[in-house]
């Protein structure tokens, strides 16, 4: 491949994949049906693969097409966090309060807790970064932020914390995939020997799933898919690409409108704490203190 490929032909892709129809993706796009065409099959020569089954119904994504879109989603929502991050940053400098949190918590439950803590003091200027659970704990280590929110299991070392939240993961797959299948449960040996759509490394999602396996003395094989976001992953899964242990708030409402299958794994659950952390020798104080104590409320904790 002599060069990349660029980011308005991968964000076409990843349209026609959640549309189910070049013609809509390009309406979407604001751009004509045979444009659209030329630059996806711009793409599927740049990359040497066939993306898309082409037909009068619509546009289909081939076994390819579904993983290459899993991999453009990446590419945009990192791109969409280096952005977001830049702001967070400048933000930041002028913040009453300055809180990091792993992508999860700052796209599920996080909005709750600072909306209410807003209502309460609507003056309040908070600058939050949104990263995964390692690199919240390093900027909790080093200061840069009042309190951090993170999704991997335990305690983590040289920081103080408290328990927020409760989360479970589940092993999730498309409507029709040989899982959904079966009578009865998977089993954990095989949820381990199957390359799964999975976080980055460093994700509490991923350290959780690879501690549940761990203590039925499995390792997890080389995932299929490395996905820089919760969101990511569950629309790889939702397009095809293949199952996922993800948190059950990222999958709620596909469950329930059957979008997706949730499949049981003999034996196993994934149950997990969802903790604030913050540097030790130090106490929350002022709006620090406020956002803990609205979490655990909202959790029943307080």
């Amino acid at each position: 491949m002599a060069q990349p490929p660029d980011l308005e032909s991968l964000q076409l892709l990843v349209h026609v994949a959640d549309q189910g129809s070049l013609t809509a993706a390009a309406a979407e796009l604001g751009i004509s049906q045979p444009s659209a065409s030329k630059r996806l099959s711009r793409l599927e020569r740049r990359l040497g693969l066939r993306l898309l089954d082409r037909t009068r119904r619509g546009s289909a994504l081939t076994a390819d097409g579904a993983l290459v879109t899993g991999w453009a989603r990446r590419v945009l929502d990192d791109l969409t966090a280096l952005s977001d991050g830049a702001a967070a940053l400048h933000r930041a400098r002028t913040a009453q309060l300055s809180v990091a949190a792993s992508l999860t918590i700052a796209e599920y439950l996080l909005p709750a807790w600072i909306g209410e803590l807003r209502r309460a003091d609507p003056d309040l200027h908070v600058g939050l970064q949104v990263t995964n659970s390692a690199r919240v704990c390093e900027l909790a280590r080093h200061g840069e932020v009042d309190l951090g929110f993170i999704e991997s299991p335990g305690r983590p070392s040289g920081l103080r914390s408290r328990a927020v939240a409760g989360d479970r993961l589940v092993l999730v797959a498309p409507p029709g995939h040989r899982w959904t299948r079966r009578r009865r449960p998977v089993e954990p040996s095989e949820v381990a020997g199957t390359p799964l759509i999975t976080r980055e490394a460093g994700s509490g999602t991923r350290q959780a799933a690879a501690q549940a396996l761990a203590a039925h003395g499995l390792a997890p094989v080389p995932p299929l898919l490395e996905l820089g976001s919760s969101t990511a992953v569950r629309n790889a899964v939702v397009a095809g690409a293949g199952p996922a242990l993800i948190s059950e708030l990222v999958v709620t409402a596909d469950l329930a409108a059957g979008t997706l299958a949730e499949i049981e794994i003999a034996g196993m659950t994934v149950e997990r704490s969802l903790r604030a952390v913050w540097r030790p020798g130090t106490d929350p104080a002022g709006p620090a203190a406020a956002l803990l104590a609205q979490a655990r409320r909202r959790a029943g904790k307080a």
